[in-house]
């Protein structure tokens, strides 16, 4: 038999990674498991069981190959013709941490619980962020990016 928790049993922690030399979309990945909670055993896709994540020197990320300069964001005004296209270079200049959030945006689910679990994301450029007073856990992303991964 299943078993489902109930609100009140929740119970969220904190996490602190640190995106230096880090590879944004396997970042990403990391977050996005934190952020849902499938990375507890009480995991429920239905409910919001996921824990905070505190990203700092986010402006020290960076995306592989030539995606920095090549790579398109779209959006649209939602007016005729109002298509608006950047890249993750003049994205970066504007908005340090947008690249990343959208990254993990697109790895939750959409609707209403994607949205209220994006919010336990945050996201600081610099070493330096207000929720030192939570004591969140650090999770050493250097160490998971540089497995000798062999491929044919």
């Amino acid at each position: 038999m299943t078993k489902f928790l109930k609100k009140d049993q929740l119970s969220s922690s904190w996490y602190e990674i640190d995106a230096k030399n880090a590879v944004i979309g396997r970042l990403a990945t990391v977050i996005s498991k934190i952020i849902r909670g499938k990375n507890k055993t009480t995991f429920t896709p239905h409910m919001d069981d996921g824990d905070f994540v505190v990203v700092k020197n986010i402006e020290l990320a960076k995306f592989t190959g030539k995606k920095f300069q090549n790579k398109k964001y779209y959006r649209h005004t939602g007016h005729p013709g109002g298509i608006k296209e950047t890249t993750p270079e003049k994205l970066q200049d504007k908005k340090p941490g947008e690249t990343l959030k959208l990254a993990v945006k697109r790895m939750l689910p959409g609707g209403v619980l994607g949205k209220k679990q994006l919010t336990k994301l945050k996201i600081y450029a610099g070493n330096d962020h207000p929720h030192t007073a939570q004591n969140p856990q650090v999770i050493e992303i250097s160490k998971l990016n540089n497995k000798n991964i062999v491929r044919n």
